[in-house]
C-alpha cells in the first residue's frame, strides 16, 4: 500500500471517529428550534415539544411551555443549528487535508512545498476553521421558511405532518 492511500485511510478513520463520538453520547431528542410569527406580528421563540391537531406546543426560551393555535400562525421558521466553533474546526481541517493533498500531490507546487505533510495543512485548516467558525458561527442562522397563512387546510396538514418529524414528541395524540 503506498504513502498516499495510507493518509486518505487514516483522514476517514480520523473524521469518522469525530463524527461518531458526537452521536455516541447525544442527549435525549430535542426537537427544531421555531420561531412563529403570528397573525399580529407577535414572534414566539422556541424548541418545538409536539404538533397536535390545532396548535404547536412550544418551549419558550424562558422555560415555559407556550401553545400556539395554528390558525394564529402567520409563518413558522425552523432553525437548523449554527456551525459553531467545532464545526467550523471540523470543516476547516477536512478543507485543510484537502488542499495539503492536493498541493502536495500537483507537480509545480510540490517543488516549492516539499517535505511538507498533508497534516500540517489540516492543522492550518482546523485553526482557520476554528477561528471563521467561533465567529461567524454565532451570527450565521441558516433555516427554512414555512408560511401558513393563506393556505388551504389540506396544504396545512401536510406541513403540520412534515413538522410532526422536527417535533420531540412525534406521536403525540
Amino acid at each position: 500500500m503506498n504513502p498516499t492511500s495510507k493518509k486518505f485511510i487514516s483522514l476517514f478513520l480520523v473524521f469518522s471517529l469525530m463524527m461518531l463520538y458526537a452521536n455516541l453520547y447525544a442527549k435525549e431528542r430535542r426537537g427544531a428550534k421555531l420561531i412563529v410569527t403570528k397573525l399580529d406580528g407577535q414572534r414566539i421563540k422556541g424548541e418545538l415539544i409536539t404538533v397536535k391537531p390545532n396548535s404547536l406546543l412550544l418551549l419558550d426560551t424562558e422555560g415555559k411551555d407556550v401553545s400556539v393555535g395554528i390558525a394564529d400562525i402567520k409563518v413558522i421558521r425552523i432553525v437548523y443549528k449554527k456551525l459553531g466553533a467545532v464545526g467550523g474546526a471540523l470543516v476547516g481541517a477536512l478543507g485543510g487535508a484537502v488542499a495539503g493533498v492536493t498541493l502536495y500531490g500537483s507537480g509545480g507546487i510540490v517543488l516549492a512545498l516539499a517535505g511538507v505533510p498533508v497534516a500540517v495543512f489540516a492543522r492550518i485548516g482546523a485553526l482557520v476553521g476554528l477561528i471563521a467558525g467561533a465567529i461567524l458561527g454565532e451570527v450565521v442562522e441558516r433555516g427554512k421558511t414555512i408560511r401558513i397563512e393563506g393556505k388551504s387546510a389540506s396544504e396545512i396538514q401536510k406541513t403540520l405532518d412534515k413538522l410532526r418529524k422536527e417535533a420531540r414528541i412525534r406521536d403525540y395524540k
